[in-house]
């Protein structure tokens, strides 16, 4: 699953580049990223510029949410993710 993970998002974030967002380069461990990104209180990077072009579905906190990885991530993590794309009004 964990691999499955890292995988989707190199695929969103690869798609979000082509798209003109910018992000920085990841230097740690995929997973260990994103555990800190959604443990702390504002968007992962992207978020904002991935919303400005419609694209909330190739954010870190889309695929977070995703019932296929829910399991990789605390229920603190996941709530985070989920209520950043609810108050971004994300239609799920």
């Amino acid at each position: 699953m964990e691999q499955k993970f890292c995988e989707a998002w190199s695929v969103a974030r690869k798609t979000a580049e082509e798209l003109g967002i910018r992000f920085r380069p990841l230097d740690e461990d995929v997973l260990k990223a994103a555990h800190r990104m959604l443990s702390g209180h504002r968007e992962s990077d992207g978020f904002t510029q991935l919303l400005g072009k419609g694209r909330l579905d190739l954010s870190l906190e889309a695929l977070a949410v995703k019932k296929q990885f829910t399991g990789l991530f605390t229920d603190e993590e996941a709530n985070n993710a989920l209520t950043r794309l609810l108050e971004a009004g994300y239609g799920f």
